[in-house]
């Protein structure tokens, strides 16, 4: 085991700093061993960087530090020139729906788009059933990022086509077993949009023996307590030569039309001289689309298959035994999907829900929506029958971190880090240069108050290095420990987008021999949580097991400390408090 003299600190509203092994002492209070005074930083012989009284550096620029700074790999620091990854637009779904229907004839049918390119030979098989639309262009904007990683089959039921709920059902269970047949080792997907939502229910407790994961997005489980029902006897009504032109069929596109008319304007999508007056005549011929989609004829029928698709697969909840992760919109004015998918979490026992409090019906073709990031986020992705965090883990493209550091930038700015490492030499520099850019790597180090350094440590590594840290983290980030007050999982997708695993021997013997850079707290959840007086005291047990670890490796190990956090949120309270006071 070599233990590097490279030490990294994030400061909050004060800035220290030390060199050398950090792994003494290990049962005393930090504060005694970490803040190293300014004269012996300043006063060593090897060292360009010093501090002033206002807790800034003054660095001297030698061309050595230029060098090194040269170095560094900064991918991902000009966040602003990142954009989102090639995705079709929703005029792009009426354009080929217009084609697509153009074409229409046959029975239902499996297609794979273009779009979706290559992919591994492990990938496992990603089935589309579609929704009302029925064209299985639902995932349009999601091919070509599904593509990488799935083996995508999209299933396509033709207009004028009539095929029963329970003959779908065996065609897609006919696909499911041969697949199965030809590929054992690999889990299958169903992706379900409300009525493709039933479809993948049926057919997996079908096939209990089978290893499905479901993708459930607004199943139209609840389609009796749903006011389209209503339209059925409707519908029976109108006569074949009345034109279904009703601005509630627009609903049933976005959700909310003028709100996601204005979000595309915005973004590109419409000319500007459609912001004006935005009708269900002009909005990119939508309701010609929608006419040849679902005719009078068509829709009925589709209510009615709705209708059975419901009942049936509501009968066969109790034999549904697979994972299966539940998307729900919040502004779904179709279905109650908030309420249903309470409902399912109860009935389904390994099932997890997402809510998307701003989108419609038809999520997929939400421009704030994105598959794949919800399928990572909940680590729902594996290639084999047991989820693997370390081989099946995908790292976040450039557009996910920009997104995870977007909504991480208030931590970024209320805390001011500073970040500080050691070279092999002592020298104290600012930035993560002297931080080993080849695995395995080890990162010890103690929680601040709450673990709010976290976020700002683990995006500037990312940022200023290309390293992504592998943090060990707990078991409630990844697993529902209890059926009665549970975590809300969805909290924590960040963590594991951004590479978290579960503490386990097994995980860290993993990483470690894949030559990863792991972030480990001994100290665990106490420590993030400590008490007053207990600032900076160590909570790590008395046999650090993972020394022994790494050894096995020849890890370098990392020790590093946090200063500052503790301070800034004592002010904070302190503030708090006498404001309360002063309001009373």
């Amino acid at each position: 085991m070599a233990a590097t003299r490279a030490c990294q600190f994030l400061a909050g509203s004060s800035v220290m700093s030390t060199s050398g092994n950090s792994g003494r002492d290990r049962g005393v209070s930090l504060s005694r061993r970490m803040a190293v005074s300014t004269e012996q930083i300043s006063s060593a012989a090897t060292t360009t960087t010093s501090f002033v009284e206002n807790g800034r550096l003054s660095e001297k620029k030698t061309k050595r530090r230029k060098e090194e700074s040269e170095l560094i790999s900064n991918v991902y620091w000009n966040l602003d020139e990142m954009t989102e990854e090639n995705r079709k637009k929703l005029k792009d779904y009426f354009e080929e729906c217009k084609d697509l229907i153009r074409s229409d004839g046959g029975p239902p049918r499996w297609f794979s788009p273009l779009e979706c390119g290559s992919h591994t030979p492990d990938s496992p098989l990603l089935l589309f059933l579609p929704g009302i639309d029925g064209t299985g262009l639902g995932l349009i904007r999601h091919h070509h990022k599904l593509g990488k990683i799935f083996d995508l089959w999209c299933l396509h039921i033709p207009a004028k086509d009539r095929t029963s709920f329970a003959d779908l059902v065996k065609l897609v269970e006919r696909t499911v077993r041969s697949e199965c047949e030809r590929s054992p080792g690999r889990p299958i997907y169903l992706v379900g949009e409300s009525l493709g939502g039933c479809i993948a229910l049926d057919v997996a407790a079908r096939n209990p023996d089978i290893d499905l994961v479901l993708i459930l997005a607004n199943p139209a489980t609840s389609f009796n307590r749903s006011q389209l029902q209503s339209l059925i006897p409707l519908l029976e009504l109108i006569p074949d030569q009345l034109l279904l032109n009703l601005p509630y069929m627009l609903n049933l596109v976005s959700g909310d039309p003028l709100r996601m008319a204005w979000e595309n304007v915005v973004k590109g999508l419409l000319p500007l001289q459609n912001v004006g007056v935005i009708s269900s005549q002009d909005l990119l011929g939508m309701p010609q689309v929608l006419a040849d989609m679902l005719p009078r004829e068509t829709l009925l029928w589709k209510l009615q298959l709705l209708k059975s698709a419901s009942a049936s697969a509501n009968s066969h909840l109790h034999a549904v035994k697979v994972q299966a992760l539940i998307l729900c919109s919040g502004k779904d004015q179709l279905l109650p999907s908030q309420e249903e998918v309470q409902r399912l979490r109860r009935m389904l026992p390994k099932s997890e829900i997402r809510l998307f409090e701003e989108s419609g019906h038809f999520l997929f073709l939400e421009d704030d929506v994105d598959l794949v990031t919800s399928i990572k986020g909940a680590s729902f992705y594996r290639r084999g029958k047991y989820l693997d965090y370390v081989s099946d883990y995908i790292p976040p493209t450039p557009y996910e971190f920009k997104k995870i550091y977007e909504s991480n930038r208030w931590v970024v700015a209320a805390t001011s880090p500073v970040m500080l490492s050691t070279l092999e030499d002592g020298e104290v520099v600012r930035g993560l240069a002297g931080i080993p850019s080849e695995g395995p790597v080890l990162y010890v180090g103690y929680h601040m108050l709450l673990g709010f350094e976290l976020a700002p440590m683990v995006i500037q590594f990312f940022m200023e290095r290309n390293i992504l840290l592998r943090g060990i983290a707990h078991p409630m980030m990844f697993f529902r420990l209890r059926e009665g007050n549970m975590v809300d999982l969805a909290a924590f997708d960040t963590f594991r987008l951004m590479g978290a695993v579960p503490v386990s021997g097994p995980n860290f013997y993993k990483l470690l021999s894949s030559k990863s850079h792991v972030l480990l707290y001994p100290g665990g959840v106490r420590e993030a949580l400590h008490r007053k007086g207990e600032e900076y005291k160590l909570f790590w047990p008395e046999r650090s097991e993972f020394v022994r670890m790494a050894s096995r490796f020849g890890t370098k190990i990392v020790p590093f400390g946090v200063v500052g956090e503790d301070d800034v949120g004592e002010v904070s309270l302190a503030r708090f408090i006498v404001h309360s006071r002063r309001s009373f």
